[in-house]
């Protein structure tokens, strides 16, 4: 059985020490995907927002969550973020848009958790600024898509 790293030998919670482990180049990608109606999405791919820009929006709170991870997630390291992108894509057919994030850190300890974050919060900010529109919006498959760098190696899922 695999062990939990942010336990201690007594089972209680730690912060991982990863002053022995070596700066790398680390690299994550998450994605996820918010569901609404079709008019929702008409709504926000034509700027017709009461709110305003509903993706720059959430492209600027998902950068920003990304930053604030460690204050979120307990046990998780602040981090020297290098780079985060986060992006858009509509999909008409199922009235969905796909959100995708990348964070990268030269440093000892991975940005899976700033990359699935910077999509959750993202997906939330656009809930936020249409949930008057249309209140039965749908969050979900936020995942971790990529990982590279440290020891454990490169990681592709989806």
């Amino acid at each position: 059985m695999t062990k939990l790293t942010h336990l201690d030998d007594k089972g209680q919670a730690r912060m991982v020490d990863v002053s022995a482990k070596d700066v790398t180049t680390r690299l994550a990608t998450a994605k996820g995907r918010i569901t609404m109606n079709a008019e929702t999405l008409a709504m926000i791919s034509e700027g017709r927002a009461k709110k305003g820009d509903v993706l720059a929006a959430a492209r600027i709170a998902g950068i920003m969550a990304a930053k604030k991870a460690h204050e979120l997630i307990p046990l998780c390291h602040p981090l020297l973020i290098a780079g985060v992108s986060v992006d858009f894509t509509p999909d008409t057919k199922a009235s969905a848009i796909d959100v995708e994030a990348t964070v990268k850190v030269e440093g000892k300890t991975g940005v899976e958790m700033e990359a699935l974050t910077a999509v959750s919060v993202a997906c939330l900010t656009i809930y936020d600024m249409c949930k008057s529109a249309d209140r039965a919006m749908r969050i979900g498959d936020i995942r971790l898509v990529e990982k590279s760098g440290g020891k454990s190696g490169h990681y592709t899922g989806d």
